[in-house]
């Protein structure tokens, strides 16, 4: 993993002199400054954007600051599901749940090494776990007192994030990207603290045409400063294009496989998708219980050697 470090690092510094800024700050409270004006392309990512696309962009008349979200951001009653919400129930010991901490450990000794706060969760296949990798991971991110985490379940094919936190799917993030919504409207709070949840949205026909608009990558600059942490869950990355694009708006991708289930080919595929210096991790997703002990000794050996990273 030294190597995808280096690479890591080295990707970030050219960009850093391309740009010529340096690596945005921790968030500290203060409203953040207004954002240069989105004027998108003619276009983006090869998709074209038509001027009735262009008329629809939102006009945004206030600084976004924490401030500006609290009091705009409205507050519903989630109804989580136990069965897949590991940190509802009031357990901290039950199965899974140190796995999670030690994800969490993992991305932020990763952060000490390069700029890293917008995390793309993605997997070659469906139901491989990248949706229950990140609404666990948002979870356990936010029990650190003081964290603030917003999930967004840019998944428009298949949403599921709506469903296991048990609160409506719209409006949502295809509202926004259709320029129907502001990120005001479509952003909720629910009971547990310094957690906002971005869901899909109403359904679309074009999503592959939505999230390469260039509106995910400017929602993200205009919040990003108010969050410690942004969970993007993203569709497979082998059956369609979309996790690659999101992946762009992102600082990292962390891919999900299934134990015993996800095909090497599968998952071979899916990591072409994605640039070296892009993915930081691969979470093994549906081991046994017993064979839990071995894994952990594998996972030690595998990172003593230095021949990689498993998050």
């Amino acid at each position: 993993m030294s190597r995808i470090h280096e690479a890591l690092k080295r990707a970030e510094q050219e960009r850093a002199a391309t740009q010529g800024g340096a690596v945005p700050p921790a968030y500290t409270g203060a409203p953040l400054a207004d954002p240069p004006v989105y004027t998108p392309d003619a276009t983006s990512a090869g998709v074209p954007v038509s001027a009735a696309v262009h008329a629809a962009t939102p006009a945004f008349a206030t600084t976004f600051s924490l401030e500006t979200l609290m009091a705009h951001c409205p507050q519903v009653q989630w109804k989580p599901d136990p069965s897949v919400v590991l940190f509802t129930n009031g357990d901290d010991s039950a199965r899974g749940t140190e796995e999670y901490r030690t994800l969490r450990s993992r991305l932020y000794s990763i952060r000490e090494k390069m700029p890293l706060r917008k995390v793309l969760i993605t997997s070659a296949l469906p139901k491989e776990g990248k949706s229950f990798t990140a609404m666990n991971l948002a979870q356990v991110l936010v029990r650190q007192q003081g964290r603030r985490v917003l999930l967004i379940d840019a998944d428009l094919r298949g949403p599921q994030l709506h469903r296991m936190l048990g609160t409506e799917v719209s409006p949502g993030l295809s509202d926004y990207l259709h320029g129907q919504n502001d990120e005001y409207s479509i952003m909720q709070r629910g009971p547990l603290d310094n957690l906002f949840f971005i869901p899909s949205g109403s359904r679309c026909e074009n999503p592959a045409e939505l999230v390469a608009n260039g509106r995910l990558k400017f929602l993200l600059q205009r919040v990003e400063g108010a969050f410690d942490w942004i969970i993007v869950d993203s569709p497979p990355a082998v059956p369609v294009s979309d996790a690659s694009v999101l992946a762009k708006a992102c600082d990292g991708v962390v891919m999900v496989v299934r134990s015993n289930s996800t095909p090497l080919d599968m998952a071979r595929r899916a990591r072409q998708e994605f640039p070296d210096e892009a993915l930081i991790g691969v979470v093994l997703n549906g081991t046994r219980e017993d064979a839990a002990p071995y894994e952990r000794y594998y996972y030690e050996a595998y990172e003593k050697n230095g021949t990689g990273k498993r998050a």
